[in-house]
């Protein structure tokens, strides 16, 4: 579907962007660039840069700053290939010079209605860079001068989807997920070709209108409103998925609600679900597993295993074995009141007593969830799993005569404290915890090969700890962050990139 755009551009493109993007390429990036979301297909945002070191952080300098749009606060990781950083906010893409900070294109989405929460990112494939939109477009544009090449929807803004997703590209497929839990509509993640928009999949987390499999018990949602992981020797993607609808309501819902708050292995191909694992049966509480599956090959129990792990919402850290789904650690990483136990499939049972009721009930974690948004990182050198988490508790209504659709119920959080924290991915015991102020963080964790762990405080600063006990080693107030850092190697310095509000930032050392 092709429609008016209002394009923006100042043309002063370097001839290396011209360069193009292949898939060897995505699976082995080089130092030079940031490819995916997360850096590369295994969500682990861990760099092997060694220039900034434990001892040497403290002497970081701005390098430059690029603003964006009034009042914005940046919540997507910058793209960067062949030395253009592309940034996304809601309905904008900029094209920057790495080097300068300076702009080089720019394109503005048509005023729209649907929901700005938000954006996560771009993503790159040859030559071309692509943009969703919050009416759920998806627009390619030709890298070099910001030219559109085409525009095609993804779902339909007006039934409540909307969009905030960094695409996730693997080969020619161009793969990516919506959100919309204020109306009942099916989870959805749709690929298309990245040469021509067509529509190659869609996979629906509960069944699409007339659909009856898979038997969700009648719920609808299950959005996959953030980026996956991808492991390319076993040809699969891993994809977090949202609660189900109508949000608080479960008794219009009975059973598990399958694949609603879930981890879900999907074939790239054919968009075939290979396994399933959910994170919160039946949630009551708006505890998506949409946070980051991440990937690593490490020893388990003294075995050699392909993991998944996931700090998610609901306040439970998970190992998984990636190649079947199967539980291999299930334990909490926050304050947690809701579950009663962990059954045999390694999932927490959710304990009745605990349900939205008509006077209120006390539940840890409150809405905003034990983790959210922010992406974590593995250290492999250390085995630490660092996650910015919330200690807190929320009230919880549900009455029958809020209905059986959309939020159908209320919620109010009475309390809470924000932690970065350090989880042993082998036994998921705490290793270290560095307040980071009132309420829940916004800012996602960056890991190095020297031993540092980059990202933000509440109050707005950047702060570099020790990963090995989480001392801090330097700080500096850049304002709230909603993403998190990235680093990379240009002209054989290496810049740590961040965002605070609207403006990125780049750090050098002298």
């Amino acid at each position: 579907m092709m429609r008016p755009v209002l394009f923006l551009p100042l043309v002063l493109v370097p001839a290396a962007c011209a360069q193009s993007v292949d898939p060897a390429t995505m699976l082995n990036p080089p130092a030079d660039s940031w490819l995916t979301f997360h850096g590369d297909y295994s969500g682990r945002r861990h760099s092997s840069l060694s220039s900034i070191t434990p001892e040497n952080v403290g002497t970081l300098k701005q390098v430059w700053r690029f603003q964006t749009t009034p009042n914005s606060q940046i919540k997507a990781s910058p793209i960067l290939v062949n030395g253009i950083l592309y940034l996304t906010a809601p309905d904008h893409i900029w094209a920057i010079d790495a080097r300068t900070g300076k702009q080089l294109w720019h394109y503005q989405n048509p005023p729209n209605s649907a929901f700005h929460i938000g954006h996560r990112g771009a993503a790159v494939y040859k030559d071309t860079v692509y943009l969703t939109t919050p009416d759920c477009h998806l627009i390619a544009f030709n890298a070099k001068d910001g030219t559109v090449k085409w525009n095609v929807v993804i779902a339909d803004s007006a039934k409540g989807y909307w969009s905030t997703n960094a695409p996730l590209i693997v080969r020619n497929h161009v793969m990516v997920g919506v959100s919309g839990d204020f109306d009942n509509l099916p989870g959805q993640l749709k690929s298309v070709d990245a040469d021509t928009g067509k529509t190659q999949w869609i996979f629906y987390s509960t069944p699409p209108p007339g659909g009856a499999e898979p038997a969700s018990g009648g719920a609808t949602g299950g959005q996959m409103w953030n980026t996956g992981t991808y492991d390319p020797e076993l040809n699969l993607v891993y994809v977090g998925t949202g609660n189900p609808t109508p949000v608080l309501n479960g008794a219009t819902r009975p059973g598990d609600n399958p694949w609603t708050c879930s981890i879900v292995a999907i074939n790239p191909d054919t968009g075939k679900l290979a396994w399933g694992f959910q994170a919160s049966p039946h949630d009551t509480h708006d505890w998506d597993a949409a946070e980051v599956p991440v990937l690593a090959d490490a020893e388990f129990n003294g075995q050699p295993r392909k993991l998944l792990m996931q700090a998610s919402r609901n306040g439970y850290f998970f190992v998984l074995d990636r190649t079947n789904g199967k539980s291999l650690l299930t334990t909490p990483f926050a304050t947690v009141n809701w579950a009663k136990g962990i059954d045999a499939q390694g999932r927490p049972i959710p304990d009745p007593a605990k349900q939205p009721s008509k006077d209120g009930i006390l539940v840890a974690p409150n809405e905003s969830g034990a983790t959210n948004f922010r992406t974590p990182s593995f250290d492999p050198k250390t085995g630490l799993f660092i996650v910015s988490a919330q200690d807190g508790y929320g009230i919880y209504f549900y009455q029958p005569a809020h209905g059986s659709y959309g939020w159908a119920g209320a919620d109010y959080g009475v309390a809470g404290r924000a932690f970065l924290r350090a989880i042993d991915y082998r036994t998921g015991k705490i290793v270290w915890n560095h307040p980071i102020g009132d309420g829940a963080g916004n800012a996602g964790v960056l890991t190095t090969d020297t031993g540092l762990t980059f990202t933000g405080d509440v109050p707005g600063n950047l702060m570099a700890l020790r990963t090995s006990d989480g001392a801090t080693l330097w700080h500096q107030n850049i304002g709230r962050m909603g993403n998190a850092p990235i680093t990379y190697k240009l002209d054989g310095k290496q810049v740590l990139l961040v965002a605070g509000g609207g403006a990125l930032i780049a750090f050098e050392l002298p």
